[in-house]
């Protein structure tokens, strides 16, 4: 098995009814150039509280916010517990200050660390017709 090497560009600080706030770190600051001009990115951190041989073994469950009873593979949902502790949400950006971006929608919790920043492009990511199972459709929006 081949090894690699991640950077954590920046970690969740603060939690809020309405908003998420990121701090990005200072070497990766300048990064942000230009992100504000976006009204929604992709933010792509990792599960660090799911970061451990037990859940890096688990490769079917049941989705848990979900109405179902169905088990399925990790990788045909979005369990924390998988093989790469990797999360993806995409979320509303609301602002951003210097190095801190206070976006709507994150599923993550203080001290997530944060691992990439990519913005949304609605002309090439969005799928008109993209097909989804039943279950998926029993569950929260965000």
């Amino acid at each position: 098995m081949s090894k690699i090497s991640i950077n954590y560009i920046g970690e969740v600080v603060k939690l809020e009814t309405n908003y998420t706030l990121l701090r990005i770190y200072e070497e990766y600051c300048k990064g942000l150039s230009g992100i504000e001009a976006y009204s929604h990115i992709h933010i792509i951190y990792w599960l660090h509280k799911r970061d451990n041989p037990e859940n890096r073994k688990v490769l079917m469950v049941i989705p848990k916010r979900h109405q179902t009873n169905e088990v399925i593979g990790v990788f045909a949902c979005r369990s924390p517990s998988r093989p790469n502790p990797i999360g993806l949400s995409t979320v509303e950006l609301i602002s951003k200050n210097q190095c801190e971006l206070k976006v709507k929608g994150l599923d993550a919790l203080i001290g997530t660390p944060v691992l990439d920043i990519k913005p949304y492009s609605p002309r090439s990511e969005s799928i008109p017709n993209a097909i989804t199972p039943e279950w998926i459709e029993k569950g929260p929006k965000h």
